[in-house]
Order: C-alpha cells, then structure tokens, then sequence
C-alpha cells in the first residue's frame, strides 16, 4: 500500500505545476524582464547613464589610442531577497487517504490528491507573484519596497531612477480633466527619452481605470472624428490603432490583481500611472540559489527538492514522528534594470 510519503513528492509536485495550462500564461513583467538563473544571492549589473554614442576623439598618425574611460556606466551591487514558505500534510490527511483507498477506485481518491496539490501549487503561485510585484513597483516609482509584519522583513530597493524621467501632473492638466493635453504629454514624454538616450519609445503600460481617462477624453475623440467628436462610439480597438498612428506607441493594459494574506487583493500595476517604455528586454528577472537547492538537492537527506520557473525550489521533507510530509516552496529574487534610463514614468491624475 503507498505511503504518505509516495504521494506527495517534490518531483511530483513539479510535475503537476509544470503541466498545469496555467502555468504557462506568463505575467507581463516575466516577458519584458525574462527570467535567468545565478548563483548565490549577490546581484550586479552595468547600467548605462545614458544610451547615446560618444564620438571618437581625433587623433594623429602613428600615436597611441586614447583610452577612454567608461564614463556614463554605474555598476550596481545588492543582495536579493529571500522568500520561503511552507505546508504540511499530516496525519489525519493520511487517514482520509486510507478510507478512500478501500474503496479501490481512483475517482474517490484523486479529488483528494487533486485538492492536496492544488495547495502546493498555490505556494509556486505566490512564489511568482513576488518578481511580478518588484518589476511593477519598478516600472511605476523605479523602487521597490518588500515588507512582512509576520516574518519582520524589511527591504528598500532604489534604483536611482532619473528624476527627470517623471513627472506628477497637477491641477487642470491631470487627464481626468477635459482641458488636459494627454497627446502633447506623451509626445513631450518620448522627447525627452529620445534626446537623453537616444532610445525610441514604443510601447506603454497603464491600467484599465488609466485607459479609460484616454478612451473618453475629447481632445481625442474630436482629433480621430473632427465633425462629430463627442458622438464617436469609442472602443479600444479604435483608440488603439488611433495612438499608433498618432504617437507610434502600442499600449498594455494591465489589469491583473493578487492577493496578500490578509485577503485584500491588489492589482500589480496601480492605477493613474502612465509609464512609456522602448522595445525589447527592460532587464532580467534572477533567481539565486536558495538554501534548499545548495544544500538538500544532493539527496542526503529525508528532502527531495525540484526546482521549477528557473529558480523556484520545491521542497518535501519526510517527518518521521509525528508522520508528516513538509512541502517548502522558495526562492532568492530579484529583477535588474539595465534600461531604466529609457524609461519614463508619469503620473496622469489623483
């Protein structure tokens, strides 16, 4: 007869996070930070102050090069942040498991061992939602701030993002309001990276609540309709292709929420922010080596551990007395932001 322990293995949990559809619908932030892997729990990366070229200097025949410097490059050093948390599947869940096996059918059982693994893959869930909620964090202040008044962790991250890459609107030019000029700040917006950097802007993130601020300002609607401006039945598909053609920008609308323990649900992109972005990569989301994979994955021990998503280490831990099974899923961190200079965030209303 299987034991407990056969049931609820790393590798199986694995498994089934692995195969589940779910898993593989990225979040916005995995596919503009794309997950990498290193060792340990030190970060650093290049940042470049500014992305135009620097020409040349002259120089005569027969001379030695001029060496340059790296001026304009900042080399950027922290340690991620570790997160950890587990279940337990005792002795009564055992018991249930027993009374559904006399009945030699496995639709009894699996509900049972469904609903067990569900559990565990909600653990992995979390472990996703916390890079998710840093890159946001970056992409709407250029910080990003982890707190726990349960375990008492406390963690500031700042980037040092350019002041002059944001911009709080005040009074009558918030886009909320109807004297407002969104068109012209977005425009003024991607001037300024361009002249910074170089880079071109092309794409944007905001919420849907920051959409709509867009989709029923009529500045726009008598710009795409000059005749009958307010009477434009307005869709996205419309607005859209309308800030394509006007702006060369296409615009995410980010809508998805998660929950703290507390129950209280929070969307990862907050509301009323309007961040301008170029194409390609933003940075790289990496993930450490946790204790668990440094030191439990050799099989030495009662742990078997897995890791999943690149860097996120399932851990089962068989207790002898009383006769429980410890599933720990947990990870080491934190996104890079080589672009960020490219980057401009505003704030569009209150």
């Amino acid at each position: 007869m299987p034991s407990i322990f056969d049931y609820v293995t790393a590798s199986a949990i694995a498994s089934y996070v692995t195969n589940n559809p779910s898993n593989n619908i990225p979040y916005l932030g995995a596919t503009l930070f794309p997950a990498r892997k290193k060792l340990g729990l030190d970060l650093s990366w290049i940042k470049g102050a500014r992305g135009v070229p620097v020409s040349l200097q002259p120089s005569a025949f027969d001379a030695k090069a001029t060496l340059r410097d790296r001026i304009g490059f900042k080399k950027v050093e922290t340690e991620m942040p570790f997160f950890r948390e587990a279940m337990r599947l005792g002795e009564k869940d055992r018991q249930e498991l027993l009374r559904l096996q006399d009945n030699t059918n496995d639709q009894y059982i699996m509900p049972l061992l469904t609903q067990i693994f569900d559990d565990r893959a909600q653990l992995v869930a979390g472990a996703q939602v916390i890079p998710e909620r840093m890159i946001m964090q970056l992409l709407s202040s250029g910080l990003i701030r982890i707190t726990s008044d349960e375990t008492r962790q406390d963690y500031d991250y700042n980037y040092g993002f350019a002041g002059s890459h944001k911009e709080i609107l005040a009074g009558s030019a918030v886009w909320s309001d109807p004297n407002s000029v969104p068109i012209e700040d977005i425009q003024r917006w991607k001037r300024i990276i361009n002249q910074d950097t170089g880079a071109t802007i092309t794409r944007a993130i905001c919420t849907e609540k920051t959409w709509g601020y867009l989709m029923q300002h009529p500045a726009i609607r008598l710009d795409m309709n000059p005749v009958g401006g307010q009477n434009i039945i307005m869709t996205d598909e419309l607005l859209r292709a309308y800030l394509l053609n006007k702006l060369k920008i296409r615009v995410s609308v980010y809508n998805k929420i998660y929950a703290l323990q507390d129950g209280t649900t929070h969307q990862f992109f907050p509301d009323d922010f309007f961040t301008l972005i170029p194409d390609g990569n933003l940075g790289t989301t990496w993930y450490g080596t946790t204790p668990e994979e440094a030191d439990l994955m050799a099989g030495a021990t009662s742990a078997e551990v897995s890791i999943v998503n690149t860097g996120v280490a399932i851990t089962t831990i068989k207790e002898p007395h009383p006769v429980n099974v410890e599933s720990i899923v947990s990870e080491i961190v934190l996104p890079s932001f080589e672009t960020m200079d490219t980057v401009f965030i505003a704030r569009v209303a209150v």
